[in-house]
């Protein structure tokens, strides 16, 4: 059942069942080099990725990352949605796409309807977001949404060094 309509795309929740598209794309030298290694290396991995994170997010907190199909299609091209981190105040953006959808627009429509969705939905005021500082695109699609640079954080001790946008929900 989606949850986000966009002219082109819908947004629905994760479920098991999305684990062969989940383990695709968190295996993406992308996502490997932007996002970070989750250790999802099996289908059993990338389903227990999916209850443990998205799931538990939906159940706990109402929101979570998305699954973005193509409308036309039902085809899955990636992720969008909001994530809840402890080591940050505010609730945190995400987003992920194959790269052979990169350059499309998808991005910036699933994530300002995302957004929307957060201001209508959640009452969200603030929204933040973290990349690394060498990934150009995402700081590019974050400044186009409104977002600013503010400060750079560590999601743990030791960790690398990160980009932390904000912006307006």
């Amino acid at each position: 059942m989606p949850v986000l309509q966009t002219q082109r795309l819908i947004l629905r929740q994760l479920d098991v069942s999305d684990a062969p598209f989940i383990l695709r794309l968190l295996n993406e030298p992308s996502w490997l080099e932007n996002i970070g290694d989750k250790g999802v290396r099996t289908v059993a991995d990338a389903e227990r990725y999916i209850e443990t994170g998205p799931v538990e997010m939906y159940g706990r907190l109402g929101f979570g990352l998305y699954l973005v199909c193509l409308k036309n299609k039902d085809e899955p091209i990636g992720m969008c949605g909001f994530l809840k981190r402890e080591t940050l105040d505010d609730v945190d953006l995400g987003f992920a796409l194959l790269p052979s959808f990169w350059g499309n627009g998808y991005a910036y429509e699933s994530a300002a309807a995302v957004m929307s969705y957060g201001r209508s939905a959640f009452g969200l005021v603030r929204i933040v977001a973290i990349i690394s500082p060498k990934n150009d695109a995402s700081r590019r699609l974050l400044e186009k949404l409104g977002f600013t640079l503010e400060r750079t954080v560590r999601l743990a001790t030791g960790a690398e060094e990160l980009l932390l946008f904000g912006a307006a929900a």
